[in-house]
């Protein structure tokens, strides 16, 4: 199977699961966070509805500076739950498109991610894609239940069953 197809596959499912997350996400919570050094709900749920946008930035720039002009991966806000939702179809509608037209030679071409003139990541660009965008996902996906949970919020099954929707 080619990269591309791998991922397009992997998108596919990992924003499936954010939309039924998002979906969730409780408004006017958005300043709401369980410790003072954790994230807002509202960054948080604005992450995971952009995070699958990423993967277009990853195809389509061969260095992207997040101090720098222009598409990045900065998030930005979105202050309801149709807003999270619109921000996810952005992103998931540039990533298919930046995937089913990408070659499997750029996908394993190199990728700087870098603030400024300090270089966080350096390398393969599916990498970049496997874990800085679809494992971060799912990472910041799971931080997002807690908060749910935390928010008497029910949480949807994702991998498995969730005590909200299966018994």
């Amino acid at each position: 199977m080619e990269l591309k197809n791998f991922f397009l596959e992997q998108l596919e499912t990992e924003a499936a699961s954010a939309r039924k997350v998002l979906e969730r996400v409780p408004e006017g919570r958005n300043s709401w966070k369980p410790h003072e050094r954790s994230m807002e709900l509202g960054y948080l749920a604005s992450l995971v509805a952009a995070i699958p946008g990423w993967i277009a930035t990853m195809i389509e720039n061969d260095v992207t500076d997040l101090n720098g002009p222009g598409e990045s991966l900065r998030t930005r806000g979105a202050s309801t739950r149709e807003e999270l939702l619109a921000l996810l179809d952005q992103g998931l509608a540039k990533s298919r498109h930046a995937l089913k037209n990408t070659t499997e030679d750029h996908l394993l071409e190199s990728w700087r991610l870098k603030m400024g003139e300090r270089i966080i990541t350096d390398g393969p660009r599916y990498i970049a894609i496997a874990n800085g965008a679809l494992s971060h996902l799912a990472h910041h996906r799971g931080q997002l239940t807690v908060y749910l949970r935390l928010n008497e919020a029910k949480v949807p099954a994702i991998y498995g069953p969730s005590a909200d929707e299966w018994h």
